[in-house]
C-alpha cells in the first residue's frame, strides 16, 4: 500500500477531517469518488464513546465525498462519515492506495516508499549496515529508518550528500554516512 495520507483531527460538525498530505498527487487522489484503503493497526486506541454509546469501527476503505482547500490544509468528507464523533475515530488513520494502480514515478530521482522498503543498506565501500525498515516523512526531509544487524535502528535523512544511489534493480541503497551518524 502506498500512503497518500493520515487522518487529522475533524473539522466542524459535519464529518470533515483535516489530512496530512503524502503524496504528491493530492489532487488526484482525493478527487471525489477516490476509494482508499486504511492502514490496519495505525489507529490509536479508540476514544471514548460518544454521548450515544456508539462504537465506531473504522472501515477498510473510505470513499471521497470531496476536498477542498482551507488555510493550507486539505480538509476532506468521506462518504458516510456525517458527524464529528465519527470523524474523530478516524483520527490517526494512514490512508492509501494499492502500490500496483500506482506509475511509477517519471523522475529517476523520485522513488515510492514501498520500493524502497527492504533494500539492502551498504556505505560505498560495500560494508552492509543493514535493510531500510520504512520511511520516515519529516518536516526538514524524509528520513531513511535503518533496521541495524544487532536489531537497533538508525535514522538517515534522505538527501543526495549521504544517500548518492538507490539501486532498485540491485536491491541496495549506498549510504555514506557522517561519522556518528549511526551511533544516535
Amino acid at each position: 500500500m502506498l500512503i497518500v495520507g493520515r487522518i487529522g483531527k475533524p473539522h466542524g460538525i459535519r464529518g470533515e477531517v483535516t489530512v496530512e498530505v503524502r503524496t504528491d498527487e493530492p489532487e488526484a487522489r482525493f478527487a471525489p469518488g477516490s476509494v482508499l484503503r486504511t492502514e490496519p493497526g495505525a489507529v490509536p486506541p479508540p476514544a471514548p464513546a460518544p454521548a450515544s454509546g456508539a462504537v465506531y469501527r473504522v472501515p477498510e476503505t473510505l470513499t471521497v465525498e470531496s476536498a477542498r482547500w482551507h488555510q493550507g490544509r486539505l480538509l476532506v468528507a468521506f462518504e458516510g462519515v456525517l458527524d464529528r464523533d465519527v470523524a474523530e475515530a478516524l483520527r490517526g488513520t494512514l490512508v492509501g492506495v494499492d502500490s500496483a494502480d500506482v506509475a511509477p514515478p517519471e523522475d529517476p530521482e523520485e522513488f515510492h516508499d514501498h520500493q524502497l522498503v527492504g533494500l539492502s543498506v551498504v556505505t560505498p565501500t560495500g560494508e552492509r549496515l543493514g535493510e531500510v525498515a520504512r520511511i520516515d516523512h519529516a518536516p526538514a526531509s524524509d528520513l531513511l529508518v535503518l533496521r541495524r544487524p544487532e536489531g537497533k535502528t538508525a535514522l538517515i535523512p534522505f538527501v543526495r550528500a549521504i544517500v548518492p544511489e538507490v539501486d532498485l534493480a540491485g536491491g541496495r541503497v549506498v549510504v555514506d554516512p557522517p561519522g556518528g551518524l549511526l551511533d544516535l
